[in-house]
Formats: structure tokens, sequence, C-alpha cells
């Protein structure tokens, strides 16, 4: 559940270059350097001044962002099937704030394959249409282990294809373990039984019992 959120908040954050989001930025561009690959996105010095990153496959400019951000905040879901996803959308900056884990798991499994399909390259869409595909199939209600194998094998090409366009800071502890989801789901059963969503949302419930943080009513004791 946690894995997929943090896989989710590194991909928008990368494609919105959110602050304290994006694996993308200089340091990123001089591991490029430092490996000897992309030689194309290396940093270069703009008027001998300062230091100038070329655009990436996966760089958004100002109106792909506007787009990318408008598509989502014109998407209407029905009551209860996530949180109202326009109050999460900031106009102003170009960026999505505030999302919860659930948020992210609509938002990775049916939401953002919709919202990139105007704005990235045709290869770079596909890579990551394909990993939302990967938790969709993986969180399925019903699961068909002959499929394990090959589900595995087409998540091993994925998480290739995403080294090719993806900087190496992209590549976290977090994409490494999605790695192992499927096996988990081969030993532990489907993924929904495991998942805390509605206990994170009884906890509104119970949080409301509590009156001034550390006194319990009378009626919730």
């Amino acid at each position: 559940m946690h894995i997929e959120k943090n896989v989710c908040e590194s991909i928008y954050g990368t494609l919105l270059h959110i602050p304290g989001k994006t694996k993308d930025g200089l340091k990123s561009m001089n591991d490029l350097v430092e490996m000897g690959i992309r030689d194309e996105l290396a940093p270069t010095f703009k008027n001998n001044k300062r230091k100038f990153l070329p655009a990436a496959s996966y760089t958004l400019t100002r109106d792909e962002k506007t787009r990318f951000c408008k598509a989502l905040k014109s998407i209407k879901v029905p009551a209860g099937y996530s949180s109202n996803i326009k109050n999460l959308v900031s106009m102003k900056d170009l960026k999505l704030q505030g999302l919860k884990s659930h948020d992210c798991h609509v938002l990775m499994q049916q939401l953002l394959p919709i919202a990139i399909r105007c704005v990235l390259p045709k290869h770079v869409k596909e890579v990551v249409i394909r990993l939302c595909f990967f938790f969709n199939l993986l969180c399925s209600s019903v699961v068909d282990v002959s499929t394990l194998e090959k589900l595995q094998a087409e998540h091993v090409l994925t998480l290739c294809l995403l080294e090719k366009y993806f900087p190496p800071s992209f590549f976290d502890i977090m994409i490494h373990l999605t790695v192992h989801l499927v096996n988990k789901v081969r030993l532990c059963g489907p993924v929904y039984l495991r998942w805390m969503y509605h206990f994170e949302r009884y906890m509104k419930t119970l949080k409301s019992y509590v009156l001034h943080g550390i006194y319990c009513r009378r009626r919730a004791v």
C-alpha cells in the first residue's frame, strides 16, 4: 500500500518537478556525467554564468503541466469512490498536494494513465502506463496464480524500460521493492486483504471521539 504511494509520488513529483518529490535535478544530471551515459542530458553553462539542464524525455513544459493538472481537476468520480481530486490539484503552482495513501492508489491505477495521454512522448507514456497496469493487476480481487510468473517478467521489463528514460536517482528502495510484490501475492494471497485504507478512514471517526486531544468522551469509553 505504502510502496504504491511512494512510487506514485515519485512519478508525479518528477513529471511536475515538485520540490522535495522530484527525482530530477542538477545532482541527478551530474550522476549521468559521472557514469558516462546520456551525454545529451549533461549540464551545460548558459552565458558562461549559470548551469543549464537540458530537457529530458519526461520533462514537461509549463503548458503540458497545465494540461496535466486540468485533466485531473476536471475528473469527477462517484461519491465515496475517493477524495475529491480537484481539491488536491493546485492550478496556481501546477502541482498535486495533500494526497493520502488511498488518493495515490486511485491516481496510480485509474487516473494517471488518463492524465498523461496528451503530455508525454509515446515511449515514456507507454512505460508509465505499464507500471500503472502492473499495480492494477496486482491489486485484483481475484488472482490467477498461473499468470503471476508472466506478470513478474513483464514488471522486470517495465523497470528496464524505466531505466532507459528516467534518471538513476529515480530508482530508490521503493522502486526496487516492487520487484518482490508478485512473490508476496503468491505467498500471502490477494493484496486487498492486507490493505489498511479502511482503518485509516476509521481513524477520523475515532479521533472525533477525543476532546482536546487527551480526554475521551464518556460515550467513547
